[in-house]
């Protein structure tokens, strides 16, 4: 896996049917280094702690491969990295083959996977378009919120160096399959 793009995001309120929208999710890719710390990246906005940064999400990654798919079911929009909200768009994330646990180097950080994302309204704001979330939901294509281990800067065409596998507990992809079933049986 290599990083294609380094998106960071502000702070933006929104209107969304009559309702005032706090979000981070309308991320930017940036040429700069961006620096991983502890409970967030850098620069960007988080703007609901209860469910982004903090130690176990500190940065969220999600494949450029999986824009494909979805390019097919949105055709209109006008796509760029980071439209997901991720901080870090990677070249070949593949949620059923990283396991919790499972540590990475990747320019002066080490990282660790900690959970899978699930989507919530925010998300269907961002493409102005609410079936995304369920579409989202559909797949196992959630992205992966990784732990920041040894903070440091990360930038494009950095590469994921898998430094320990940790294949005895769940994928990605099985924590997402798992949640999704408890939320919608």
């Amino acid at each position: 896996m290599i990083i294609v793009s380094t998106n960071i995001g502000e702070k933006k309120e929104i209107d969304w049917k009559g309702k005032k929208v706090t979000t981070g999710i309308f991320k930017y890719s940036t040429d700069e280094p961006v620096f991983l710390n502890v409970e967030e990246v850098k620069n960007d906005a988080i703007c609901d702690r209860e469910h982004h940064g903090g130690v176990e999400q500190a940065v969220y990654a999600y494949s450029q491969k999986h824009y494909d798919y979805f390019k097919e079911l949105h055709p209109n929009i006008e796509w760029e990295l980071g439209m997901f909200g991720e901080n870090l768009t990677l070249s070949d994330l593949e949620e059923t083959e990283i396991h919790v646990g499972d540590t990475f180097k990747v320019g002066e950080t080490i990282l660790e996977a900690t959970k899978a994302r699930f989507p919530c309204m925010k998300l269907g704001v961002r493409f102005n378009d609410m079936k995304i979330v369920k579409q989202f939901w559909n797949t196992t294509k959630c992205g992966v919120y990784f732990k920041v281990i040894q903070t440091g800067l990360v930038k494009k065409e950095d590469v994921f160096e898998l430094i320990k596998s940790n294949k005895e507990q769940p994928t990605i992809a099985d924590l997402y399959t798992k949640k999704r079933k408890e939320k919608f049986s």
